[in-house]
């Protein structure tokens, strides 16, 4: 009986009830989209913001000690430093339970030369696409080509390492090489304290700020200048990471102080200063630090979105609710003379509620079945538009959704189950109101 009086409801009134489902449809599909990439976000907002350098620093404790004690700059500290770090171990750095988080890396090491024409400069050695093979097995290509990937190429090409003559090829920056005279494809001898090279410019580069007046080298061709063979003075790391809590925070001044059960949590989780944690247990008497500007401004960026995106979903719920709300009470002031005479002929309320929520039920199974797949499809579009990638479909939101749905239907029977409460019999049948 409950059964056919149901499918009579459904399809005496389809056009309130398609209306039903498809508000039903809306509210799941924004729901769907937005908690897909909501969970998604993450990794892709800290993918976009890699490529706007690096978030960690690695140095040798000494110079990180001689920083802190004398409060000098990077720069400084870099001229007065005699400890280095091995190049030899920065493959490392890829072994650490992190490894996949880690996207890229470069060595420094920073020289002084003379120029040609006798002008004197900073000369930076690094990697620039350097091909590593890693202890694992594995192989990658790491430097600063995608770590500096912002830089503005005036004139010439990246130095290619893979390239025979990469060892005595430079770049300079657009205010050093107009103060020299010097252009992409000339050549001019460079002259460090352990003896002279002639190199070749192969590109000039606008930084926009102190390295516009550096060159950069490779690696190998700064150590062979100042006589620091395997030798660097820090690494830049590009990882991603995890928002800070307050776990982080104090396990960021002492992982001893937490208790074993805290430990393993902040160990096992990508925050920047457990991956800096593990960087040291790797690096041999080295000192790793976020470059906290970035690391903060990565971790606002993505809690600002995932608010935004949760403002988005509720509001679009309350929206799809009051909608919901609308077409079931006036399906139900239609059917009123119906519920009227059920009510008369011994009905309780609580039957006649329970038709009225089955019906709605069953129309927002519907909806919100069509909702999800459109929600992400939804979310595949936000991913390609945003991000330029997919969007993983995460079980997680399946659940969610179905809550949503049920929620979202619930709260838009509470005017009509009320109306339905209030109906008086009598007054229905004889056409009084």
């Amino acid at each position: 009986m409950l059964f056919r009086m149901i499918r009579g409801a459904l399809f005496r009134q389809k056009s309130k009830m398609l209306l039903i489902a498809f508000t039903i449809a809306l509210g799941a599909s924004l729901a769907t989209g937005m908690l897909n990439v909501m969970l998604d976000v993450g990794d892709k907002v800290n993918e976009e913001l890699k490529t706007y350098g690096a978030n960690i620093v690695v140095k040798p404790k000494a110079s990180s000690l001689l920083s802190d004690i004398y409060s000098v700059s990077d720069s400084a500290s870099s001229s007065l430093n005699t400890a280095y770090l091995r190049e030899d171990e920065l493959g490392k750095i890829k072994t650490i339970f992190w490894t996949y988080n880690i996207k890229d890396f470069a060595p420094f090491l920073d020289t002084s030369v003379r120029l040609g024409g006798g002008t004197e400069a900073e000369m930076v050695g690094t990697w620039f696409r350097h091909h590593l093979d890693l202890p694992t097995g594995e192989s990658l290509d790491a430097g600063v080509t995608s770590l500096r990937s912002w830089w503005d190429l005036t004139d010439g090409r990246w130095i290619d390492e893979a390239d025979e003559d990469a060892l005595h090829e430079i770049m300079l920056g657009k205010e050093l090489a107009a103060q020299a005279g010097l252009k992409a494809g000339q050549t001019v001898n460079v002259a460090g304290s352990e003896g002279e090279e002639t190199v070749t410019v192969v590109g000039i580069y606008d930084a926009g700020g102190d390295e516009d007046m550096q060159i950069y080298a490779p690696l190998d061709l700064v150590q062979l200048l100042s006589g620091r063979e395997n030798k660097v003075a820090s690494i830049e790391v590009s990882a991603i990471t995890t928002p800070d809590n307050e776990l982080s925070r104090r396990a960021a001044l002492n992982p001893a102080a937490l208790s074993s059960t805290d430990y393993e949590t902040w160990y096992c989780t990508a925050y920047v200063s457990a991956i800096c944690y593990q960087i040291q247990e790797v690096i041999t008497d080295s000192v790793a630090s976020a470059v906290r500007r970035v690391a903060e401004g990565e971790g606002a960026i993505l809690n600002k979105t995932q608010l935004l995106m949760i403002l988005i979903t509720a509001l679009s719920l309350i929206g799809a609710s009051l909608g919901i709300s609308n077409l079931v009470t006036a399906g139900v002031m239609e059917r009123s003379q119906e519920l009227g005479l059920l009510k008369a002929i011994g009905a309780r309320d609580s039957q006649i509620t329970g038709v009225v929520v089955t019906e709605i039920l069953v129309t927002a199974l519907v909806g919100g079945v069509i909702g999800y797949f459109m929600g992400f499809g939804f979310a595949q579009m936000i991913g390609h538009s945003v991000f330029n990638a997919s969007i993983e479909m995460k079980p997680l939101v399946i659940p969610i959704v179905a809550g949503l749905i049920i929620l979202m239907a619930m709260a838009g029977c509470v005017p009509a189950i009320r109306m339905v409460l209030r109906l008086r019999p009598a007054e229905v049948l004889h056409g009084g109101h």
